[in-house]
């Protein structure tokens, strides 16, 4: 049941205390001797105490306050200060007594509270820059991530504050006196009747701050958060609720809406939005102004002894009318980014077939997908509908990560060239990588894709081993020049198998030639390289390299135990051949235990490639090896690359090595990952269809069969799963020779509550298959 008790508090009278009185208050019953300096409060009296203990926040509420929501604020920064501590809010100072909350008074009575001062400095709307708006937005993110798990019962009041309660301010319109202002938050009233207040009580909600404003915040030098402030607003509502206060009082400047779109930003760097959260966000801004200049007319009337401190409200009049003039869809789509018109899905297949041509690879899934952007873990189409990406490896930190953005955005406007200069990008980049790497693997060449890195080592390679041959798995793919294509039988087609090529068959314990049920199945896998090798021999042709992806992402998704590689690269040297570790699938932490794909088998390659996720979508690519092996193609020619190791380039790359750190996306494929290979192998107790669950971290294979015991592939049924599952908002793809492997591999922002959505779609997905 809901509290209503707030609506006493909000028409009470706010306690009068002297400085004299705090003081003695403070050192009678906290023990703590200072001086008193009053600080600004609505309906309660707050005091600075300075002494020489430190410096402390007495808190004397207003008579009418419910103690138990007192106890909320105080649980709810104990539970902050647990699950997040990083965030600046302040800790409970106990009385004398150890009570945390103590009386005073007669009659009235008051509660009151100490808690330690936070140091920092107010600031205006306008000293923040567009890297402290989105820290700003980080950290409201941050605080309702910390407060998601927390539950107090008093959380559910009633208070005028609350979003939620918008109409029932709507009833103290006529305080405010000017009839065109009233007019104006009559309409912010009405938007928010007519587009919130239904679909509501659908939106996410928790308890929340409520109020994290300049006004509630301290910062530091740089303009970064010091101190979460006044915990008095709490209530269990909307969780974009938090968001709109916030940018309430950020956008009090004359750039408001690049402000707002900044501290949006921020925001979903933490949180994605959903879409009606998105789409409501202008609405509930416009609503919360209207609350602000409704309650300031009625707060100055009931207590003109306070009406300096509540006059400030009425600074949310520009706000309401830029919400009015812009209207909610228009300005929605500025704080989101911005937009721009799509055409029809029908007409874009038929300019795509036009003038791009029949060589691209078909379009994914029966009906294509016309998207309009992405957002960690999701991809949008063009009507709005939210996909989850469980798929694509490329956007590793996360589609449109902001940080990842900005480096782009900065780098471009500040400096883009290429490596024939000096310039401090890509030599960080490059001793960061060899850093990575195993001892030896000392020298970084860059270029502009996994294909373009491959084909480089194969050149580098060959140099150096003298050899012509290349040994790879029966169904790799390694890229699309033309030399990589001769190593990437997965799109052969008729054209079979080069002469300098020779495979061997992926350790699949499954369904392959030794199984996992058998005494060294994976021993006799890596024989195989010792037949490739005689192999190349009869064709007149030594081996120059053993190209492996570790994650066999091609090969169907394989997991073989670390002595396959192991033997593989034992066996590769004693041929004179080199072993190249492609990484540009499997690395960047998606195994989850190891950030590369190779360290998971213990093993040192003697070169190594990386791709797709290094620059999060954004065209970069490297080649590490040792510096003798360079040297040897030194000596035979140059290499250089006009855009290879740009500035551009080399910023994105950084910018995603520290997201990957500072967010702990390697540990969470890792937890995550076990989510959902439990997960996985739960649903094959309930789906026969399911013949075997493997992989590691992020990097999963779903090998789905007609008959368990004969293990046949079930091809039909993949693609039909995929694309049920593409119906219900899931996005996965197939692998494997038999196209019967479902390959699952998202962004590695993908967090526990993805893996739910995936689980639980896959499972009514194969239910409805039957």
């Amino acid at each position: 049941m809901e509290r209503t008790a707030t609506r006493d508090v909000l028409e009470g009278q706010p306690p009068r205390l002297t400085p004299e009185e705090a003081e003695r208050v403070s050192r009678e019953r906290f023990g703590i001797d200072g001086t008193a300096e009053p600080l600004g409060s609505e309906r309660d009296q707050n005091f600075r105490i300075a002494g020489p203990a430190g410096t402390f926040v007495l808190k004397i509420s207003n008579a009418d306050e419910d103690p138990a929501v007192l106890d909320m604020e105080n649980a709810a920064m104990r539970h902050i200060a647990r699950v997040d501590p990083g965030l600046p809010v302040p800790r409970l100072v106990p009385a004398t007594t150890g009570e945390e909350i103590i009386r005073i008074g007669d009659d009235p009575q008051h509660l009151v509270r100490v808690i330690t001062f936070l140091p920092g400095r107010r600031v205006r709307a306008e000293e923040l820059s567009e890297e402290a708006l989105r820290a700003f937005g980080r950290t409201l993110a941050r605080l309702g991530r910390a407060l998601r798990g927390f539950f107090h019962p008093a959380a559910g009041r009633v208070l005028l504050w609350d979003v939620r309660h918008a109409l029932a301010m709507r009833e103290r319109l006529a305080c405010i006196a000017d009839p065109d202002r009233r007019s104006l938050a009559a309409r912010a009233f009405d938007r928010f009747a007519e587009r919130a207040a239904p679909v509501f009580d659908r939106l996410r909600a928790q308890p929340i701050h409520g109020d994290l404003t300049l006004d509630n915040s301290v910062f530091d030098d740089r303009g970064l958060v010091a101190g979460v402030l006044d915990f008095g607003d709490m209530t269990h509502t909307a969780l974009v609720a938090d968001l709109v206060s916030g940018l309430e009082a950020t956008m009090d400047r004359d750039d408001a809406v690049e402000a707002g779109a900044e501290v949006v930003a921020g925001y979903r760097e933490i949180t994605p939005l959903e879409d009606e959260e998105l789409e409501l966000l202008p609405v509930l801004l416009g609503a919360r102004a209207a609350i602000n200049v409704t309650m300031a007319a009625w707060r100055v009337e009931r207590f003109p002894e306070n009406a300096d401190y509540i006059r400030a409200w009425e600074g949310a009049w520009p706000l309401v009318e830029l919400v009015d003039r812009l209207g909610p869809d228009e300005l929605g789509r500025a704080l989101s980014g911005g937009g721009r018109r799509h055409r029809p899905t029908a007409e874009l297949l038929e300019r795509r077939d036009r003038v791009l041509g029949p060589g691209l690879l078909p379009l994914t899934y029966r009906r294509p997908l016309h998207l309009a952007r992405g957002e960690g873990a999701w991809l949008i189409d063009v009507e709005g509908r939210r996909y989850l990406d469980c798929y694509n490896n490329v956007p590793v930190v996360g589609h449109g990560h902001p940080r990842v953005a900005d480096a782009i955005a900065r780098q471009v406007r500040r400096l883009n060239t290429n490596v024939r200069y000096l310039f401090d990008e890509v030599i960080e980049l490059a001793e960061r990588l060899v850093a990575m790497m195993p001892p030896g693997l000392d020298t970084v060449s860059f270029v502009n894709s996994g294909s373009e890195a491959n084909d480089l080592a194969w050149r580098l390679m060959r140099a150096a081993s003298g050899g012509q041959g290349a040994i790879i798995t029966a169904f790799a793919y390694h890229g699309v020049t033309s030399a990589m294509a001769d190593l990437s039988p997965e799109e052969w087609g008729e054209a079979g198998e080069p002469e300098h090529v020779a495979r061997i068959p992926a350790p699949d314990g499954f369904r392959g030639r030794h199984r996992r049920e058998e005494p060294g199945w994976a021993e006799r896998y890596a024989e195989a390289v010792d037949e490739a090798v005689a192999q190349l021999a009869e064709r007149g042709l030594r081996p120059a390299a053993t190209y492996i992806d570790a994650g066999f992402t091609s090969d169907g998704i394989l997991d073989p135990p670390p002595i396959y590689l192991q033997e593989v690269l034992r066996r590769t040297h004693e041929a004179g051949a080199l072993y190249l570790a492609d990484e540009v699938q499997a690395g960047y932490g998606r195994f989850g235990d190891v950030f590369w794909s190779f360290q998971a088998s213990g093993i040192e390659p003697d070169v190594v490639t990386l791709g797709k996720p290094m620059g999060n979508g954004f065209p970069v690519a490297a080649v590490i090896t040792r510096r003798e092996i360079v040297e040897r193609m030194a000596d035979l020619g140059r290499y250089f690359s006009t855009f290879g190791g740009n500035p551009v380039a080399c910023a994105a790359s950084l910018a995603v090595l520290d997201v990957l750190e500072e967010e702990g996306l390697q540990e969470r494929a890792r937890t995550v990952g076990a989510r959902m290979r439990a997960g996985l192998e739960e649903l094959a107790g309930r789906h026969e269809a399911i013949g075997d669950v493997r992989g590691r971290g992020l990097m999963l294979g779903v090998e789905l069969v007609r008959d368990r015991a004969t293990r046949d592939p079930a091809p039909e049924l993949a693609d039909a799963v995929a694309n049920g599952l593409r119906e219900r908002g899931v996005l996965v793809g197939i692998t494997g020779p038999a196209a019967d492997t479902l390959k699952i591999r998202p962004p590695l922002v993908f967090d526990l509550e993805h893996a739910e959505l995936f689980l639980a779609a896959l499972d009514e997905t194969l239910g409805a298959l039957g």
